[in-house]
């Protein structure tokens, strides 16, 4: 019954939480807060600064959290699956539609108008990163990892995660220096 709990604690707040995990914190403490009573308000809060702290989305931070509290690890599988099942089963649902209308002069008209408009978030994320990086480390170690990051990526064919790794390794020397 515990994990038929858990699901539900997280599933109601994946569907319901519009607009990502920040919006589904206040239904997450509801369910595991005032319904469940896995936690106190003062435990939740702490919860969701740790949650902060970390990197990766906060929802599914949370799922493990409280899954791994009331569950063990069978509790983190149930309750992180809980919390991508709303968005998992609606993209199948949409894909299954774009498939069914793939060659439909309107579905391909949406495609084709979609990808400069990511392209152009994804520059204008670039341009951000950039930004906060020649801020906080400086011009020079900004230029340093760019153009390390694409001769690597682009010229040399590495691994993504290998110069991920290796930007760490700068960053981390270069602040010893």
């Amino acid at each position: 019954m515990i994990y038929w709990n858990i699901f539900m604690a997280f599933f109601i707040p994946g569907i319901l939480g519009y607009g990502g995990g920040p919006s589904s914190i206040p239904l997450v403490q509801q369910e595991v807060v005032e319904h469940y009573e896995w936690m106190t308000n003062q435990e939740f809060s702490e919860m969701v600064a740790a949650g902060n702290a970390l990197p990766g989305p906060i929802a599914t931070k949370m799922a493990g959290f409280v899954g791994y509290d009331q569950g063990g690890i069978l509790g983190i599988i149930v309750a992180v699956f809980a919390t991508v099942a709303p968005s998992l089963l609606l993209m199948i649902a949409l894909l299954s539609v774009l498939m069914k209308y793939k060659e439909s002069p309107y579905v391909k008209n949406l495609t084709k108008y979609i990808r400069p408009i990511i392209a152009v978030l994804l520059l204008v994320m670039t341009f951000d990163f950039a930004k906060d990086a020649w801020l906080s480390i400086g011009w020079i170690s900004t230029l340093i990892i760019m153009i390390g990051s694409y001769l690597l990526l682009e010229k040399i064919k590495i691994h993504p995660a290998f110069v991920i790794c290796i930007a760490l390794i700068y960053g981390m020397v270069s602040t010893l220096f």
